[in-house]
């Protein structure tokens, strides 16, 4: 039997904890859903629509053919605008959109120097190409100047 221990060199951050909210503060309804999805989606009563009563703020959801789905996604959709509401810069959804902004632009940078380093690479050979070229072409005018010479001098 093996046991796996897990240990990390670097500290982790800790993501703010899930917010939470109070469903006796928020009103729900049903709604039939609209766009694409033809009969199944247009008939049923499977959009949720959710009020926050305190700050009246709506949410609506139809991610997907379910009630029950529906109004859990929509709840956590809602808990996460009010935690923005509430904390700003501190709420969970920020820390995760920085977090994605940062990644996104040291790739972006990483792609950057690396592109830079490759172009700087065919550069140097071209410099290379054109020092070769202009060498072959120096040397072999010089061997033709010399054997007219010498064939001026014989003749």
């Amino acid at each position: 039997m093996r046991f796996f221990s897990h240990s990390t060199s670097s500290p982790i951050k800790q993501m703010p904890p899930r917010p939470k909210l109070d469903e006796s503060d928020v009103i729900g309804s049903y709604l039939k859903g609209s766009g694409p999805g033809g009969q199944k989606i247009n008939k049923t009563n499977s959009a949720v629509q959710l009020i926050h009563k305190p700050t009246n703020t709506v949410v609506k959801c139809q991610a997907t053919r379910s009630q029950s789905q529906n109004k859990k996604i929509a709840m956590r959709i809602l808990a996460e605008k009010l935690e923005l509401l509430e904390k700003g810069e501190e709420s969970r959804v920020a820390v995760v959109q920085n977090t994605k902004a940062k990644r996104k632009a040291s790739k972006a940078k990483k792609s950057k120097r690396k592109y830079r380093a490759l172009e700087a690479e065919k550069e140097k050979e071209k410099e290379k190409e054109r020092g070769e070229t202009g060498e072959m072409e120096g040397n072999g005018s010089e061997v033709r100047g010399g054997n007219k010479a010498e064939s001026d001098v014989g003749g």
